[in-house]
């Protein structure tokens, strides 16, 4: 199973084009498949009015709006180009999650292939029909629904001509708390809606991603910036560029791990056999005629000889030869 790892630098670049391509160079260095920005106009997600959400406010006090603070954070159509031309030099797919209408039809005019879904908008069917509608597969996130909510989704998206859909189970907190994870509804969510599964991990640390991926994720996506100690909202929930390119290998080494379900020995392992396993042999000296009993045999390796599943059957047989003590009994 090829996981599909998405390094999500979000709005982590603060605006700044250099940064973003810096984060580009970070995720295509660890591995990931691919970057994903967020596409929005301040003007068309939030009113002037929206307070930020409590996690905004602790990690930036620059502003007191949503609107004053997305507006520091908008790319504009000049900047995802460059971006965009940035990630094909270094070989990873750029991504982005819209997160209007103007950003749905923005992106559809760059081509990207494939359009995200943020938690937010589980619940905006005019979003929903948009999106679906450009024929692309869609990735949604799950953050703060219901199965119910994210089946409605679904069932929009797929009614209005959605290629393939992915559900990403997510906590909505920065970071969100271990306790509120509920790993396991991943798995509920592919059994019941039918459709492959990931996870959106907003934890710390890496192990959850992991995690992730060993119960069946075909796809993760995690934030990561250059520094946590830069100021914006999203910066302290985030992973570092050696942290990132951590979690990218410890996922690759859980992918190559995960294998089929049929039960055989492996090719590394066919060496091992005879030397690890063990065979029937003399305890002690037997003389040809002997019978053989839990006195006189016993079990040792190397396991080139007869099998110690055939104990019953060698128990009260009688001796072809003679044996010296360690040697492999024969019949």
């Amino acid at each position: 199973m090829n996981i599909y790892i998405i390094a999500e630098a979000g709005v982590n670049h603060n605006g700044d084009s250099y940064l973003a391509k810096t984060m580009v160079d970070v995720a295509a260095e660890a591995g990931a498949d691919a970057i994903k920005f967020q596409t929005f106009s301040a003007r068309e997600v939030v009113s002037k009015y929206a307070v930020k959400a409590e996690y905004q406010q602790k990690n930036d006090d620059r502003d007191k709006t949503q609107a004053e603070m997305l507006s520091r954070l908008e790319l504009s159509p000049k900047q995802h180009e460059d971006i965009i031309a940035h990630c094909a030099k270094r070989h990873i797919t750029f991504l982005s999650t819209p997160f209007d209408f103007v950003s749905i039809e923005l992106l559809c005019s760059l081509n990207i292939p494939i359009m995200k879904i943020p938690s937010g908008e589980i619940t905006n069917l005019p979003y929903l029909i948009k999106i679906a509608r450009t024929g692309k597969p869609i990735v949604i996130s799950s953050g703060m629904s219901t199965l119910d909510e994210l089946r409605a989704a679904i069932e929009a998206l797929k009614a209005n001509g959605a290629g393939e859909i992915t559900a990403l189970h997510c906590t909505t907190e920065y970071p969100a708390p271990f306790e509120d994870v509920n790993l396991r509804a991943m798995l509920t969510i592919g059994q019941e809606l039918g459709v492959k599964v990931g996870y959106s991990d907003h934890t710390p640390g890496i192990e959850i991603s992991i995690a992730a991926a060993a119960l069946g994720a075909s796809v993760i996506e995690k934030h990561f910036t250059l520094d946590r100690n830069m100021e914006g909202p999203d910066h302290k929930a985030s992973l570092e560029p050696n942290e990132l390119k951590a979690m990218v290998k410890a996922i690759r080494n859980v992918e190559k791990s995960l294998g089929n379900t049929e039960k055989i020995p492996s090719p590394s392992e066919h060496k091992n056999i005879l030397i690890v396993r063990k065979s029937i042999v003399a305890k002690c000296d037997i003389s040809k005629g002997e019978v053989f009993s839990e006195e006189n045999i016993t079990v040792k390796r190397p396991g080139s000889g007869i099998s110690p599943m055939r104990w019953l059957d060698v128990l009260g047989t009688h001796a072809v030869k003679d044996f010296h003590e360690d040697e492999m009994i024969t019949l």
